[in-house]
């Protein structure tokens, strides 16, 4: 499986080169070796492929943002503008969180915002969705804790729309439940498959490296030191949608292990 790989810091200039996640795919009859801490892979035939300890609560990171967009899409029409704050700039800054670099006083509509939110995980984007639409953080994290309990995600609880550190916590298999829905929303499928998204002031790029790769379609990366490297990832192979998500893994490791799993899925589909 061939990819680009971005190498740098978070504010450092990144570089794109080539790199070979996976050498040798999954077959059906090996399961394949997930060192993250917890591990969910389900299908849309409701078939569970592969379950490492995934309703144990813990932080997701910036998967919590799959929430933040399920709730704008249900609450905003995407042509809605936003103005952006000093607010939404600074809580970026200062909780040295990444950011989709809004300058205070711009306008933006909801579908640029909700690009700076899942493709750089721009948490000034999260920021200023939530003031707009809660309207304010607390009433939009009220929102996002409504949505999870109508979904069935028992195990999770939210307490802002961008996955810093804090009480939070969800599960493998309540991420992955979120990820399935959120996917049935054609916008939210379309923003998720993006590797680039170009607006005046701003070019947006995908930080998922499985993008390109057989029928995948998104989903988010997200990471903090609690949480470690987190991934939820989809892909539609052998007539079904196959999601999954990784919790606690190291940074390109994941991808490797998500693109096995997806591999794994599908030959337990098809039979190959």
């Amino acid at each position: 499986m061939l990819l680009a790989m971005r190498i740098g810091g978070t504010f450092g200039s990144a570089v794109l080169i080539m790199t070979m996640l996976s050498t040798a795919p999954a077959t059906a009859a090996t399961q394949p070796e997930v060192a993250a801490r917890a591990a969910y892979v389900v299908d849309s035939a409701r078939t569970v492929h592969y379950s490492k300890r995934a309703t144990r609560r813990a932080p997701v990171a910036s998967l919590v943002k799959i929430m933040t967009a399920y709730v704008v899409l249900r609450e905003a029409r995407l042509s809605d503008v936003v103005t952006i704050k000093k607010a939404d700039v600074r809580h970026a800054i200062v909780n040295g969180a990444t950011s989709a670099s809004l300058v205070k006083g711009e306008r933006r509509t909801v579908e640029d915002l909700l690009h700076g939110l899942m493709l750089p995980s721009g948490a000034d984007a999260s920021n200023a969705l939530a003031r707009a639409y809660g309207p304010g953080r607390s009433a939009f994290v009220a929102k996002m804790n409504a949505a999870a309990k109508r979904l069935g995600m028992a195990d999770t609880f939210y307490t802002n729309a961008d996955g810093l550190p804090s009480r939070a916590y969800s599960t493998a298999a309540d991420q992955a439940t979120l990820t399935m829905a959120a996917l049935a929303n054609p916008t939210f499928r379309a923003i998720v498959s993006r590797r680039t998204y170009k607006i005046p002031g701003h070019t947006w790029r995908n930080s998922n490296l499985l993008l390109g790769s057989e029928g995948v379609i998104g989903v988010k990366t997200g990471f903090t030191t609690a949480a470690g490297f987190c991934l939820a990832f989809a892909a539609d192979r052998g007539g079904r949608r196959i999601v999954g998500v990784l919790l606690g893994d190291q940074d390109q490791r994941r991808f490797r292990t998500a693109g096995e799993l997806l591999d794994y899925a599908e030959s337990r589909i098809t039979g190959s």
